[in-house]
C-alpha cells in the first residue's frame, strides 16, 4: 500500500510518513552525545575517495507542486505554446496528470516527490530506487554514451561521471508526455536533464537540476532540490494502483 494514497491529490496535500523498518539501528552512523544521528557530521567517502551518496533520502515537500517554486515566474522561460498549456493545466486543476493514473513521474519530477528514495552504488552504475510507484533508475558510470536513437521512455536514459565531489548525471530519451511537477510545467521529447548530486554533509544532499528543452522553453533553467537523510529507516511498498482513489476525483473544473 502507498504511504498515504496516490500521487496527485496526496502529494499536493500531505507529507508522507518517514521510511521505516522498525527503527532498525544502522551501524556506523555518527551520533551526537545524546545518541541521535549527527546529520551535520562530515559526508562519508567511498574507498576510492569519492563522496558516498548511498542512503535513504527524503526530498523536501513543496517542490512537487512547483519544481520552480524558488524562482520568479519569469525565470521559468516557457515557450508561448508551453505557457498556454501550463495555464490550461492550472485552470483545470491538473486533471490530466499522468501520475494520477500511476504513471512514473519521470526525471526530474521523481527527485521532487516527497516520498523517500534510496541511492545504491553498484559496479559501473548508481541505482536509485524510488518508493513512489515502485520505480527505479540506472545511472551508468562505465563510460558509455547516451543512446543516439532511444526508444522514448518516461524515466529516460541516464549516464554519469564525477566532477570533483559532484556526481553529474545526464538524462535524455524521454517521451513527449511528461510533466515536471503537479502544477503541469510541460516537458517534451527534446528534454535533456542535467543533475548534479552533492552531499554537503552526512545528512544533507543537494540536487542541482538544469532543464534544457528547446521545444518547451526558450533557454535552459536551473533549480536546486534539498534532501535530508533518513538514517534509520527503509523504503516501504507503494502499490499505486491498489485502492487508487485519485482517478474519480480528477475532474478538473
Amino acid at each position: 500500500m502507498p504511504r498515504t494514497g496516490i500521487a496527485l491529490v496526496v502529494l499536493v496535500m500531505a507529507v508522507p510518513l518517514e521510511a521505516q523498518w522498525l527503527r532498525f539501528p544502522t551501524p556506523g552512523i555518527p551520533r551526537t552525545a545524546d545518541g541521535k544521528p549527527n546529520l551535520a557530521a562530515p559526508a562519508p567517502r567511498t574507498q576510492d575517495g569519492k563522496p558516498d551518496l548511498s542512503g535513504v533520502w527524503q526530498p523536501k515537500a513543496g517542490y512537487i507542486s512547483n519544481i520552480g517554486q524558488d524562482l520568479k515566474p519569469e525565470d521559468i522561460p516557457l515557450q508561448p505554446w508551453a505557457a498556454a498549456l501550463y495555464r490550461q493545466r492550472r485552470a483545470n486543476e491538473s486533471k490530466d496528470d499522468p501520475t494520477g493514473h500511476c504513471i512514473p513521474g519521470g526525471v526530474p519530477r521523481a527527485d521532487a516527490v516527497p516520498y523517500p528514495f534510496k541511492i545504491v552504488p553498484a559496479p559501473g552504475m548508481m541505482l536509485i530506487l524510488y518508493e513512489a510507484v515502485l520505480s527505479f533508475r540506472q545511472i551508468f558510470l562505465d563510460g558509455r554514451a547516451l543512446p543516439k536513437d532511444p526508444n522514448p521512455t518516461w524515466m529516460g536514459y541516464s549516464v554519469g561521471h564525477w566532477d570533483g565531489d559532484s556526481l553529474v548525471v545526464e538524462t535524455t530519451g524521454f517521451n513527449d508526455q511528461g510533466w515536471l511537477d503537479n502544477d503541469g510545467h510541460p516537458a517534451t521529447d527534446a528534454e535533456r536533464v542535467t543533475e548534479r548530486f552533492r552531499r554537503r554533509d552526512y545528512g544533507h544532499l543537494d540536487i542541482e537540476i538544469t532543464i534544457d528543452d528547446a521545444k518547451a522553453y526558450t533557454r535552459p533553467w536551473t533549480v536546486t532540490l534539498p534532501l535530508t537523510l533518513l538514517p534509520e529507516g527503509e523504503l516501504i511498498e507503494y502499490i499505486c494502483s491498489e485502492n487508487n482513489k485519485d482517478v474519480e476525483h480528477l475532474v478538473g473544473k
